[in-house]
């Protein structure tokens, strides 16, 4: 904004000098330098100005865009309550029933936490950021947490607690194929 203040303000002087100049009979050679200057001023305002819309443009098109995110977005979270709620008695189950099973396996609190976020589908790197420890460390528990419960990795350790979980039949027989 302050580039195109300053191109008018170069245009707005160039004009008046050139109007005094042709009033006091200059060189038509001196006339015309002046009126190079004041094109390219007066091009230099043209320019900006369509830059200036073509920025206006995008920036309205970036509002659009964050507006449509924002909606999907909500309508998302809107999507994942409703899951939440309608599967809360079953989660609440299976939370308890995982439970159950690291204490069978004898985890301690660090590896029971460890075990929950890799079944969440976290890396070792965001695991040792919420826990606030080294990858290292997040990657050790991770190990005693395989090793106590007999299992080779985090994929065993998936497919241990998911492995008995099918979706439903179809309600409606014809539905079946």
């Amino acid at each position: 904004m302050q580039t195109m203040g300053l191109f008018l303000v170069v245009t707005l002087l160039a004009i008046s000098d050139v109007v005094i100049d042709l009033a006091a009979g200059a060189s038509p050679a001196h006339v015309a330098w002046e009126s190079t200057i004041l094109l390219a001023g007066a091009v230099g305002v043209v320019f900006l100005v369509f830059q200036l819309r073509a920025a206006h443009r995008g920036v309205e098109s970036m509002a659009e865009r964050a507006e449509e995110l924002a909606e999907a977005l909500h309508a998302s979270r809107v999507e994942a309550d409703r899951w939440r709620e309608e599967a809360r008695d079953a989660l609440d189950g299976l939370g308890r029933a995982i439970d159950r099973q690291f204490e069978r396996w004898s985890l301690t609190p660090a590896e029971r936490e460890v075990a929950m976020l890799l079944l969440k589908g976290l890396s070792h790197k965001e695991i040792a950021e919420i826990r606030g420890v080294g990858v290292a460390t997040a990657r050790q528990q991770a190990q005693a947490a395989y090793r106590k419960a007999g299992l080779s990795g985090r994929a065993d350790l998936a497919a241990f607690f998911l492995e008995d979980l099918l979706l439903p039949g179809p309600s409606n027989p014809d539905d079946a194929g």
